[in-house]
């Protein structure tokens, strides 16, 4: 069995309007995020799997738009109904967050294994809305890292 490597990106995509991307599990519904996901292989570098995960669950190329590393590391316990997907204890994961800022009208199409729906919020509503503390917190600082943003 190939683990999951405890090592993930969680990428708030957002609007110059600073309204937020939330998707809705698949396997938790209502459990609501932004794009999440762990490295593929130990070498992957974390902006790539960025990329590859946005790509993913929302059909959205992150190479059209700015991908910022925010250099903010958020260490969690992972909850036990996804351990079994780790290698045998495995605990925590190490997740890396990036914003990616995208205009408001951009397309988006969901990966229907991964998630149910999308909804785009204002960003204290979309932080309200997320079932992770380190999401909703990534969520609260957009103001001020869109101000520092390229």
């Amino acid at each position: 069995m190939n683990f999951k490597i405890p090592e993930s990106v969680l990428v708030v995509i957002y609007t110059p309007e600073l309204n937020v991307l939330l998707l809705e599990r698949a396997d938790r519904p209502g459990f609501w995020q932004s794009v999440t996901g762990s490295k593929d292989t130990v070498e992957e570098i974390l902006p790539m799997t960025a990329q590859r995960e946005v790509q993913e669950e929302t059909g959205i190329d992150a190479n059209q738009f700015v991908l910022d590393n925010w250099d903010l590391s958020n260490i969690y316990e992972i909850y036990p109904v996804w351990r079994h997907r780790y290698a045998p204890g495995v605990t925590q994961n190490t997740e890396h967050v990036f914003g990616l800022c995208v205009p408001k009208n951009v397309t988006v199409v969901l990966a229907p294994r991964e998630h149910l729906q999308y909804q785009w919020l204002p960003y204290r509503e979309a932080a309200d809305m997320c079932f992770s503390a380190s999401n909703a917190e990534a969520i609260l600082q957009l103001p001020a890292r869109q101000k520092t943003d390229h």
